[in-house]
């Protein structure tokens, strides 16, 4: 007598087991993403509270919102937030442990406890920087420059320390995790050549993180040690050097730039391969300005030095190297361009967070020669005009690409669609308040405005209250995802398996995908954007709600 074999239910990663436990002991790369994502939402929206105020007090020439101290806090709890605890680990630890294994056909990661303990080290890292917010803050500057960090500052220098010492260890396993994995786990078949340039920039990330990171993790102990046992390393009063603090901090800082700037790279080769439904243009090119960018980057940091005392033929030196790093930037904006060029190009969400990275990332990059050049750089150094060609790069490019990976992949992750009405006006909001909020900064900064001011004079009110109003504008567009995301778990459209008819392996598994991601694993015979050879998007497509 004949037996039917009864297969299994296949379940995916978001219900195969329920409760709080089963989450915080997870091992699978997709949870530990969401963990990340749940994580860094939250600091996200703690580093904004705190550039609302500042936002708030700058309205008005006169500090009449809080006191000096309170400002000098704030603005720099709003940095520390936002680049130790969203933008260098947003893309990375989000959607680079969502995507990279199943973009290269494997299970999972290398190392899946290994990647459990950066979320851990991660969520302790954030731990130890909210309970400093929380009794007092720090003072210094999210760049931690001495003499005042170790010798004149009273606030919690030491705790904001090594905050920054535990997440840059989360930030290391995580890169040498993607390294090994990477280099081990691809598909039979999936040669580098085939490699998408998500995974090119991810792996150019990581080196970064591995090479950089400890030398901030270094400095950051000399800080400790300097102040709590008065060791004369960078105080000048005990025989220390501060210009060797700045030589530490900046080489990895400049570097870490590119930590939160490649991954955004890699979202947008993805979303622009997609909707113009061709191969990117120069793919070789672009995967190689990933690398150059990664060494270069290690080539440039005293160029935030100019003024600071070095020599000038050290100043010469880096003001070229500062130029040559922007050659492999805009390869990547020639090859995109390129890409677009008579292309048949559909207008969705991800597309329209790209359009808005490549045209602020350009702003930020062509503003970055100006501070390249010795002369310029002495007349805006600390200036407004710093601040705008930093959040050109940060915010106009690493969010507008974290928010276009979003969008592009939630209904892989959620395996629902999200409105397609409401995601473009978020986008159109985001880029109009982001550039009436930074945009006037670029004016206040040649007119002298200096940055880290509390007070201003008077003439300088109008361009203020523009930037504010900006920043409220841009509030806005970064709150309605979050909402509509949430709403689309429950109410969204099945998504299938490939909604944007998209090219590589991620799509070809179940939306959300299964815990071990490939009921087989799969072989690779073709190349990477192979979008002559596909079908055209499901049936429906977006939700157009």
């Amino acid at each position: 007598m004949a037996t039917i074999a009864i297969q299994p239910e296949r379940t995916n990663y978001l219900n195969e087991e329920y409760g709080i436990r089963s989450w915080l002991l997870t091992t699978d790369h997709k949870r530990i993403a969401l963990l990340y994502l749940i994580s860094i939402t939250f600091f996200f929206f703690i580093g904004g509270f705190f550039a609302l105020l500042i936002r708030l007090e700058l309205m008005t020439p006169a500090g009449d919102l809080v006191q000096a101290d309170t400002y000098n806090k704030l603005f720099t709890m709003h940095g520390m937030v936002m680049v130790f605890f969203f933008l260098i680990p947003s893309i990375p630890a989000v959607l680079g442990n969502f995507l990279v294994p199943l973009m290269i056909g494997a299970k999972d990661l290398a190392f899946p406890r290994i990647n459990l303990l950066s979320w851990y080290l991660y969520i302790i890292a954030g731990i130890m920087m909210l309970h400093c917010i929380l009794t007092g803050g720090v003072d210094t500057g999210w760049t931690f420059y001495t003499p005042l960090s170790t010798a004149f500052s009273n606030t919690k220098v030491i705790e904001a320390g090594l905050s920054v010492f535990v997440a840059g260890f989360s930030s290391i396993l995580t890169g040498f995790n993607f390294v090994v994995t990477i280099h081990r786990m691809r598909a039979p078949g999936l040669t580098w050549s085939r490699l998408p340039l998500f995974i090119w920039a991810h792996y150019a990330t990581s080196i970064i993180q591995l090479l950089g990171t400890p030398v901030l993790a270094a400095t950051l102990v000399l800080v400790v040690l300097e102040r709590g046992f008065h060791l004369g390393i960078f105080d000048p009063q005990l025989g220390g050097d501060p210009l060797l603090f700045q030589h530490l901090f900046w080489f990895y800082s400049h570097p870490a730039v590119y930590i939160m700037i490649l991954p955004s790279m890699g979202v947008v080769s993805e979303v622009v391969a997609c909707f113009t439904r061709k191969r990117i243009f120069g793919y070789y090119f672009v995967a190689m300005a990933s690398i150059g960018i990664a060494v270069i980057g290690f080539l440039v940091w005293a160029h935030h030095m100019f003024v600071a005392g070095i020599s000038l033929y050290a100043a010469l030196v880096f003001s070229l190297l500062s130029y040559l790093v922007a050659v492999p930037s805009a390869i990547k904006v020639f090859n995109w361009t390129a890409t677009m060029y008579k292309s048949s190009i559909t207008f969705s969400t991800p597309m329209l967070y790209s359009f808005g990275f490549i045209g602020l990332f350009t702003m930020g990059g062509l503003t970055g020669l100006f501070l390249a050049c010795l002369g310029v750089d002495i007349h805006v150094t600390d200036t407004y005009f710093v601040i705008a060609h930093f959040h050109y790069i940060m915010v106009g490019g690493a969010v507008m690409g974290y928010m276009a990976g979003l969008h592009f992949w939630w209904p892989k992750i959620s395996g629902r669609m999200y409105p397609e009405s409401w995601g473009r006006l978020a986008a159109l909001i985001v880029f109009l308040g982001f550039n009436l909020t930074f945009f006037p900064q670029f004016i206040l900064g040649y007119l002298g405005m200096p940055r880290r001011y509390w007070q201003y004079p008077a003439e300088f009110q109008v361009l203020n209250v523009l930037s504010t109003a900006g920043s409220t504008i841009l509030a806005v567009g970064y709150v309605l995802p979050m909402v509509y995301f949430l709403w689309s778990m429950r109410y969204g459209k099945p998504a299938g398996e490939n909604p944007w008819g998209a090219a590589g392996l991620e799509w070809m598994t179940s939306s959300p995908p299964t815990k071990f991601n490939f009921d087989e694993t799969p072989h690779v015979t073709w190349e990477a954007y192979n979008y002559e050879s596909l079908p055209e998007p499901e049936e429906g497509g977006p939700d157009e709600r």
